[in-house]
This record gives structure tokens, C-alpha cells and sequence, in this order.
């Protein structure tokens, strides 16, 4: 256990924003609050909620859970279409007003964000005070409703460990005298980095708890992730600092799920042309070029279609629709509607100092693209567009993943 007893002090906040959306309309509409709400990317029963209110999660509702299904769990559901752009307003907001506090180190995704502890803020009283200044200036200044659960430790990976052991509006410390004890009681999943299959290489090694996991040694930990990232975990677990390098863009993608009005064949593909569109746009503005584009189509009785094609590296709208129309030829017949579509573009590279491919037509066109985003930086999204997304104008609007906050100028449809 002499691991163990290394001084570390406390180093890092984590802030996890609760029920991020759903909380953000319940700031916005007064009457949500203190009620059961489903985020939801369109209204219908067939689509799933996007984000639960802690109201909602009373009766088993969550992130994942079809609409369908949520009624039944919750008769007295408010369900409420996602409002991307304004999640994203305020996000600006949230991370200005912790700015005003502390410097913001790294923002992980739309409603997490982590700082760093410097001089007393690192002993641990000043950093609790810390942590209840936060909360207090976001609630002046954001609103009431924008309650986060706040994580403080040695390192980011036990601060967001921390943030996610008391919710909603919690606040816990995990310092040296916490470890490892204080994560015991934690269930493997519960801590980033292992997920389902993860959990299932530690079950092989004889490791189901996290006691388990924080006795295993540095060796066994690389076998379990062959490689680094076991040791990587090893260190994170005893409150070192661990530096992971950063990862390069290699993907730029967008998925939709398909209104009732909206599931043909004809339809599906409009939208298809619109989410490529945009992902063109956005892999443009990120100075890269693609390799290779994935199609995904689901269907309303679970059956899927994908399929990859690849092409000398571009940038160019006008080559990507072609390798759509490619993809879309080679799809089955299947005779139930699409429910789902999804673009991704694969293998980026940066644009800059590449050589452009024999046969291509590219150099001709990138004033044409050039101009094409100018116009609907300028104007909106849909001011110039390619036709085969006529139909799907009004479909697709922004959304947001996990990890990736969109840009209001390059990824809004207003």
C-alpha cells in the first residue's frame, strides 16, 4: 500500500452541469420547474430523450429512453424540443461566469469543464469555498437552475470522478487521505475509461470491484489495456498527474433522426444530402480534407444498412455527393421506411500542403466552395445549397454530441 501514502494535494475542480438541458429549460420557462422534463430532438413517440430533468429521472426516465416508453414510466412528462443553439449560448455563459472565479483549464463537453487549484486554493478549505463561489456566481449570473455537482482531487480524472458521486448540486473532495477507500464503493463503470467491454478484459483478470482494480499493480493494469493506458490508469487511480497526448481529428460527422413526415427513401436521402452538406462546411472550417465517407440508414424494424467508400483526399461538396449517390445505389431494398440517417467523413488530414490528386477536379471548385460557405455564413445555412437537400430544408437542425460543442457561426441553421 506505500502507493498509497505519496503526498499528492489537490489540484484540479471538475464541474458537471446537472440534467444540462433539461435544467436550461427550466431556467428559460418557469413553469418546468419543479416538473418532469424530456429533452427531445423532434416530438415523436418513436424518438428517444436526448436529456431527463431530476424530476423525470424520479420514475426511471434518462438519457436514451424512448418516448414511448417515458410516458408510461412518467404520465405527467413535459416534453420539450431541443433548442441546440441555445444550449450552446449557454455554455458561453456558464464557462464566463466560472471565468470570473477561476481560470477555466479544458471545457470536455457542453456541460463539463474542469480548472485548475493554484497557491491556497489548493488547501482543501479554500477549495471548497471555491467550489461554493462558483456555484453561487452561476446562479446570479446564469440562473438558479444551472446547478452543477463539483469534483475536487489530486487529478482531473478523480476531480470528475468526485463530480459524479453526489448529484444533483453536490460537492465532493477526494484528497490523499480519501484514497483509495473513498472509491470502493464505486461500480467499475463508474469510472472513466471503462466502459462494457473494458469491464469484461478486468472480469478475465479476476478484477470485478474497483478495491480490486486499485490493488492490481502496474503490470497486470498494462496487460488488462495492452498497453500505456493501463499504466496510465494505475497512476490516475493514485492521484498523479498523467499527461495524455492530444488526439488529432480524424472524423467530422452528423446524424438525424427522421420525422414521421420524412420516412421515405426519397426523403431519407434529401436528408442525407443536407447532413453532408453541412459536414463538408465544417470539415472545411477545420482546414481539413477527407478520405473516406460512411453512410448509416436505419430502418423503423431495427434492420441497418452501412457502407464506406473511399476516394483520394478532398475537401470538395460536389465529390462527397457524388460518393454518396455511389453509396445510396448500393443499399438493399428494404421495404420498411428509414428511421435514421447518418454521414461521417473518414481518414481527415490536413488540407494545407496537400497535392491535389491527378484526376480531380478540386482546385476549379474551391472558389465555388469558398463562396458557397461564405454566402450561408452570411445569410444562413440554407441561402445556397445544393438541390438534392430540397426536401430536407427544414430538417437535421444543429446538434450537439458528447466532447463536441458546435460553432454558431459554421454549424447553425439560422
Amino acid at each position: 500500500m506505500s502507493a498509497w501514502c505519496a503526498q499528492v494535494s489537490l489540484a484540479f475542480l471538475f464541474i458537471d452541469f446537472n440534467s444540462y438541458f433539461a435544467s436550461v429549460e427550466q431556467q428559460l420557462h418557469p413553469a418546468l420547474r419543479g416538473k418532469p422534463v424530456g429533452v427531445v430532438p423532434v416530438m415523436a413517440d418513436t424518438t428517444c430523450c436526448i436529456a431527463a430533468s431530476y424530476e423525470a429521472k424520479k420514475f426511471g426516465v434518462k438519457t436514451g429512453t424512448l418516448v414511448a416508453d417515458a410516458k408510461k414510466l412518467c404520465k405527467e412528462i413535459i416534453l420539450v424540443e431541443a433548442q441546440p443553439s441555445v444550449y450552446v449560448e449557454f455554455h458561453h455563459r456558464l464557462v464566463k461566469a466560472v471565468e470570473s472565479c477561476t481560470p477555466v483549464k479544458q471545457v470536455f463537453s457542453i456541460d463539463e469543464m474542469v480548472c485548475d487549484l493554484m497557491g491556497r486554493e489548493r488547501q482543501r478549505d479554500k477549495a471548497v469555498a471555491l467550489a461554493g463561489h462558483i456555484k453561487q456566481t452561476i446562479a446570479k449570473k446564469v440562473g438558479s437552475e444551472l446547478r452543477s455537482s463539483i469534483g475536487i482531487a489530486p487529478n482531473t480524472f478523480l476531480a470528475k470522478t468526485a463530480s459524479d458521486m453526489q448529484k444533483p448540486d453536490g460537492l465532493v473532495v477526494i484528497d490523499q487521505d480519501d484514497l483509495p477507500y473513498c472509491l470502493y464503493r464505486l461500480a467499475l463503470r463508474d469510472l472513466t475509461g471503462i466502459g462494457h467491454a473494458m469491464e469484461q478484459r478486468l472480469h478475465q483478470y479476476g478484477i470485478a470491484t474497483v478495491e480490486q482494480l486499485c490493488g492490481a499493480n502496474r503490470t497486470t493494469l498494462r496487460k488488462v489495456w495492452g498497453g500505456i493506458e493501463g499504466e496510465r490508469m494505475y497512476d490516475k487511480l493514485r492521484g498523479e498527474a498523467v499527461y495524455t497526448p492530444p488526439s488529432a481529428r480524424s472524423t467530422v460527422g452528423h446524424s438525424h433522426v427522421l420525422g414521421p413526415e420524412l420516412r421515405s427513401d426519397r426523403a431519407a436521402f434529401s436528408v442525407l444530402h443536407k447532413l453532408l452538406q453541412k459536414a463538408a462546411m465544417r470539415m472545411r472550417s477545420y482546414g481539413c480534407m477527407a478520405g473516406a465517407l460512411h453512410v448509416s440508414v436505419k430502418y423503423v424494424d431495427g434492420a441497418r444498412f452501412s457502407e464506406d467508400i473511399p476516394f483520394d483526399h478532398t475537401d470538395d461538396t460536389l465529390r462527397l455527393l457524388q460518393a454518396l449517390a455511389i453509396i445510396w445505389q448500393r443499399r438493399p431494398k428494404i421495404k420498411t421506411r428509414p428511421l435514421a440517417v447518418a454521414v461521417t467523413l473518414l481518414n481527415l488530414i490536413e488540407a494545407r500542403g496537400q497535392t491535389l490528386s491527378l484526376f480531380g477536379e478540386d482546385g476549379p471548385r474551391d472558389k465555388l466552395n469558398a463562396t458557397v460557405d461564405a454566402l450561408n455564413l452570411r445569410y444562413g445555412k440554407n441561402a445556397v445549397y445544393f438541390g438534392g437537400a430540397y426536401l430536407a430544408l427544414k430538417a437535421a437542425p444543429m446538434r450537439i454530441a458528447f466532447g463536441h460543442i458546435p460553432d454558431l457561426v459554421t454549424e447553425s441553421d439560422t
